[in-house]
């Protein structure tokens, strides 16, 4: 069978398989945590409570009819109370089950939720530029580390940008969405990676409205440098890494 024969057939629905595969849930294996660890000394940033009262456009028709992939920003900044409210709307958590499962804003297979959320924060007000991580249980911000020259550095990691070059780092923020796939792998097993590319699209489709609901710009990131991504993101890009991008700002 060719590559594109095997990747058409990874497309398909994969259940009589994981019929036949024992996961480790089912051997009693303790599910890995829905959010990474962190140091209790680290620099954590406070978020806003999230408030309808912010919404430019809150008729979810008008928004969903309005969305497109903008790739043009202004110099404004956004705040962070609407930051907030897009980490929010992508992975905010809505319920906690247990101290391995949580409902969220978004759906994810076997309420599973291998992704965590990273922000290259340009023009925000009140956060300097540089790297973070969202803390969904906490709804807080933990600072990673600044970047020198960060729109060059922003420029390597997103390359050979189809219709606009360069355009990312003229956004305010940049997503950077990593996937932990052991998260699915713990439920099922060989059959888990199918499922996380569905669940990462219902991430960033939820970013896009929310996004237009701002009346913000937003373009999702296919095309990025693998390894400098998750080398600036200090991932080990096995365990995990950027699964995918997007980028937003104020329209011009």
């Amino acid at each position: 069978m060719d590559k594109i024969a095997q990747n058409r057939e990874f497309f398909k629905a994969d259940f009589e398989i994981l019929k036949q595969i024992k996961t480790d849930k089912q051997k009693g294996i303790p599910a890995p945590s829905f959010q990474k660890e962190y140091d209790s000394n680290s620099n954590l940033i406070e978020l806003p409570p999230v408030s309808k009262d912010i919404l430019v456009k809150p008729n979810v028709l008008d928004c969903i009819n309005d969305r497109r992939s903008i790739r043009k920003y202004s110099d404004e900044k956004i705040n962070l109370s609407e930051l907030s409210y897009l980490l929010w709307a992508t992975q905010g958590i809505q319920t906690v089950k247990d101290k391995f499962s949580a409902l969220r804003t978004v759906p994810s297979a076997g309420c599973t939720h291998p992704f965590e959320t990273y922000l290259i924060i340009n023009n925000v007000d009140g956060l300097k530029s540089g790297v973070y991580r969202y803390l969904p249980l906490e709804h807080k911000l933990l600072f990673i580390k600044t970047l020198s020259n960060i729109d060059d550095e922003i420029d390597k990691a997103t390359p050979n940008q189809p219709f606009v070059q360069g355009f990312v780092s003229k956004s305010a923020v940049v997503f950077a969405w990593s996937c932990i796939p052991y998260r699915s792998e713990h439920r099922f097993s060989i059959t888990a990676h199918k499922k996380i590319l569905i669940d990462i699209g219902h991430v960033c489709q939820n970013l896009y409205i929310a996004s237009e609901s701002l009346n913000y710009g937003t373009c999702a990131i296919g095309i990025y440098d693998q390894d400098i991504i998750d080398n600036m993101l200090d991932l080990d890009g096995e365990n995990e890494f950027v699964i995918y991008m997007a980028c937003l700002g104020k329209k011009l």
